[in-house]
């Protein structure tokens, strides 16, 4: 797949965009003053496969926690910030890898400049944030609504204010709640610059709506070649965010990494309870390093046959099931048995 060619930015230890590999973000919902708290989720995200971790810093005791939190956390920091200028300075001296910070909406030029030469001094490289719940009100007056062409202009807008003080180290995100609005939004800025683009449907929803949106948003984008990061916006814990982005990833063909979970929808020809142990299949895997694709499968047609292509397998039958590799099955299991025997043949690969 042909990935649009952007300026390639470090964040940290990790880089975004040029022939850098696509990160997947989150954000913590602990209260970022809560340090340990903090802390212990974000190595729980990081243990998930979370790349780059964005923090909320509303007033300057959250500020000052980040300079505990970079001590005991090794993938980077992002300080997410509304207005204050200063807490953008005081992050940068605690020891964040970058921000995110809407250049227009700090104050006058001096401000701006402030902080992008601290930035700049810093390595420290600023994602614009725009979303379609917060444009300028001169943007909505001009378009009379919110649509992707006045989220672009506005992210555009922001770009300018800090290229006009001399620092581009710079990546985009152009957030909608609408799906469509949000696809078209990004395949329009895509065309009209080249930094790095953070792709994600805001207040996409609960698990269930959320990772439905998300899915559809980021993963269209991802195969027409465009996104350099991403983040699933789910209302819920953040791990369950970076599970769906790495399994968006994974379906699109951008991480060959990992457990590839395939299971059939069952029907009149199931004779095991297959939706109960594709279930705690796929639980028993979730933490599972290795690059297989495991299959369960309802019966003989939908298992050597169907899932011929997997490396191991279920295939169910009358109160039992076949154990099967590489479409060759190897053995014949009771139903109870059936999870463990798939998961200690796995363990034995």
């Amino acid at each position: 797949m042909n990935r649009n060619k952007t300026k390639k930015i470090k964040v940290g230890n990790t880089y975004i965009g040029g022939d850098a590999d696509i990160t997947v973000q989150s954000m913590t919902n602990t209260d970022t003053r809560n340090v340990q708290e903090t802390i212990r989720q974000i190595n729980q995200l990081e243990e998930a496969g979370c790349h780059i971790i964005r923090c909320a810093v509303p007033d300057i005791e959250a500020c000052d926690a980040l300079k505990e939190i970079v001590k005991y956390i090794s993938i980077p920091l992002v300080a997410d910030i509304h207005f204050d200028y200063r807490l953008a300075l005081k992050s940068i001296d605690n020891g964040v890898s970058a921000l995110r910070i809407n250049p227009g909406n700090i104050g006058n030029v001096q401000k701006v400049k402030e902080v992008a030469e601290a930035a700049k001094n810093k390595n420290i490289p600023i994602r614009i944030g725009v979303n379609s719940g917060s444009l300028q009100k001169d943007i909505l007056e001009k378009y009379g609504t919110v649509c992707p062409d006045a989220l672009v202009e506005s992210a555009l807008e922001h770009v300018r204010i800090l290229e006009n003080v001399n620092f581009d180290d710079i990546a985009i995100s152009i957030k909608s709640s609408n799906v469509v609005q949000m696809i078209d939004a990004y395949r329009i800025i895509s065309k009209k610059t080249n930094y790095p683009l953070h792709l994600g449907v805001t207040e996409a929803g609960t698990l269930w709506r959320g990772t439905i949106k998300s899915s559809i948003g980021i993963g269209t984008l991802l195969t027409e070649g465009i996104g350099d990061t991403i983040r699933v916006s789910l209302t819920g814990d953040p791990v369950e965010e970076v599970r769906v982005g790495r399994e968006i990833l994974k379906s699109v063909g951008y991480i060959n990494e990992g457990i590839e979970f395939i299971s059939c929808p069952t029907c009149g020809r199931t004779q095991i309870d297959l939706i109960k142990i594709a279930e705690a299949v796929e639980k028993r895997l979730a933490n599972y390093n290795k690059n297989l694709k495991v299959a369960v499968m309802g019966c003989v047609v939908n298992g050597p046959g169907e899932a011929r292509g997997a490396d191991i397998g279920i295939a169910g039958g009358n109160g039992e099931g076949l154990i099967f590799k590489k479409g060759e099955i190897v053995k014949k299991v009771r139903e109870e048995d059936l999870v463990e025997e798939l998961i200690n043949q796995i363990k034995d690969m």
